[in-house]
């Protein structure tokens, strides 16, 4: 009983010790990725004509809507749309409420800390949208001092700043449907953000508004999901790049903003991020 007794003494803790390296190689493989997935929930605007939209039977429309639905085609998977409000975009991500973010998410060094960005899938400028009867204003500088509507959750009242000599007062709404109630009732002047959501809303309202063309600074579009998930991203990516290559890109772009004043002569493939 003796040897029996110093014999499990030895093997017990080799087993413990075998065990615990199959639980840490465990622990070690790669997290769970989009790809292990047959459905990607999708978070989407339900508040901007022409990129995200919910209409009142409750499905969505618009750029994104298809660019989303395009993408889940060709990684073989079914999209279900959730709605996020610009300061819902992250959290969505994070919270795992949502698989993916395609909402006008602008891809900046502050949001690589806390999500991932495959794309940008479109690449487009800050400009700044007035009502048609401002004759005066040639550019955005003729704005200098005026009143813009600043929606929570987003960033370029901050950008329109940084220019020199630039100063604004600032109105916040919590959506760009409020804005463009602000500047009807011309509480507001102007509205800036990325000219396609602009161009969106001059779509829907028509020639009682047009746009500066500020070209404030370069904006990328990408789609929003959460880090780690390299493969999943690389898939994306080549989706991406297959959008642009069979012309499905430019299709969708005049389906939905021909006619707006935004300017669609080139429609080339993003420089993208890189997926690290």
């Amino acid at each position: 009983m003796g040897v029996l007794r110093r014999q499990a003494a030895i093997i017990l803790p080799l087993l413990l010790i075998a065990g615990s390296g199959l639980l840490a190689g465990c622990g070690q493989g790669r997290g769970e990725s989009l790809l292990d997935k047959s459905t990607l929930v999708v978070g989407v605007r339900p508040d901007l004509p022409g990129l995200g939209l919910r209409r009142p039977d409750g499905r969505f429309e618009g750029f994104d809507i298809d660019v989303a639905r395009y993408v889940g085609e060709r990684l073989g998977k079914k999209i279900r749309f959730v709605q996020v409000l610009a300061s819902e975009r992250l959290p969505a991500l994070t919270s795992g409420r949502a698989d993916l973010v395609l909402a006008t998410l602008s891809v900046t060094p502050e949001r690589k800390t806390r999500i991932a960005f495959a794309g940008p899938y479109y690449m487009s400028y800050q400009d700044v949208l007035i009502r048609s009867d401002e004759r005066g204003v040639k550019g955005v500088r003729d704005l200098t001092g005026r009143r813009f509507c600043a929606v929570e959750g987003a960033d370029p009242i901050q950008r329109l700043l940084a220019l020199s000599g630039m100063t604004a007062r600032t109105v916040p709404a919590r959506s760009y449907d409020e804005c463009m109630n602000m500047i009807k009732a011309r509480e507001v002047d102007a509205i800036t953000t990325n000219d396609v959501i602009l161009a969106g809303l001059i779509r829907r309202e028509g020639r009682a508004f047009r746009l500066v063309n500020a070209r404030i600074s370069e904006q990328n579009t990408g789609i929003g999901l959460r880090q780690g998930d390299t493969e999943g991203c690389e898939a994306l990516n080549r989706a991406i790049t297959r959008m642009y290559q069979d012309g499905t890109a430019a299709k969708l772009m005049r389906k939905w903003f021909a006619g707006t004043g935004l300017d669609l002569s080139i429609i080339e493939v993003p420089q993208f991020e890189g997926c690290v």
